[in-house]
């Protein structure tokens, strides 16, 4: 039952439950796409996330009176322009320049499924959010287990936790504002569209492809 005042329930956070955010692992040659054309996932890598940075800097200025949201993601947006300056310094080692990237449909497909209205909408964006941070977990970590290079390999473990902890966040902030059957129910949806999207390798290798 969602809440009568303000669309959304008040910031009283609910007991998180143990719940599947991916339906599929990662095709396996995925990874070897990956690791043939490491440079350009190093730049993907890096336009991933700013532009995590910025979904959370948005959703904080769409919902600016929800206490929690706004503290949560502004936690997030901080650490995710970290990553970035961290991704851009190897991009700098490696002598790999800046550069656009176009867009697999990953992205603007899942995106579609935001719903318009709210206060689904609200939720929508929360739930895509931690999937593409749940896919990205799961993908840094690949590249963390196979990676020839010790050192990159390092790199990526140690943002692995941190690409957790966010689509954990994700996850906590939809259980605060929405009842907990209501985001499985929701979750469920959203994630059987992430895999369909990922049935596929996009011929064009990118972290979400």
């Amino acid at each position: 039952m969602l809440p009568q005042t303000d669309m959304f329930p008040t910031d009283q956070v609910k007991p998180q439950p143990t719940i599947k955010f991916l339906q599929q692992p990662t095709r396996p040659d995925w990874i070897e796409q990956a690791l043939q054309n490491l440079d350009t996932i190093l730049l993907d890598h890096s336009h991933c996330e700013r532009k995590a940075a910025g979904v959370a800097v948005n959703m904080m200025f769409r919902y600016p009176s929800y206490t929690q949201l706004v503290r949560t993601l502004t936690a997030i947006a901080r650490e995710e322009l970290e990553h970035f300056e961290l991704v851009n310094q190897w991009l700098d080692r490696r002598d790999i320049p800046m550069a656009p990237l176009p867009a697999p449909p990953y992205g603007s497909k899942l995106n579609a499924q935001i719903r318009r209205d709210e206060p689904e909408r609200l939720l929508d964006m929360l739930l895509v959010s931690g999937l593409i941070e749940a896919r990205s977990h799961e993908r840094l970590g690949l590249l963390a287990q196979h990676l020839p290079n010790p050192e990159l390999a390092k790199f990526y473990r140690s943002l692995m936790a941190s690409e957790a902890r966010h689509y954990g966040a994700y996850w906590v902030l939809a259980t605060i504002y929405f009842e907990s059957d209501v985001v499985t129910a929701r979750l469920q949806e959203l994630a059987t569209v992430e895999s369909e999207l990922l049935a596929t390798l996009h011929p064009h290798p990118r972290i979400h492809s």
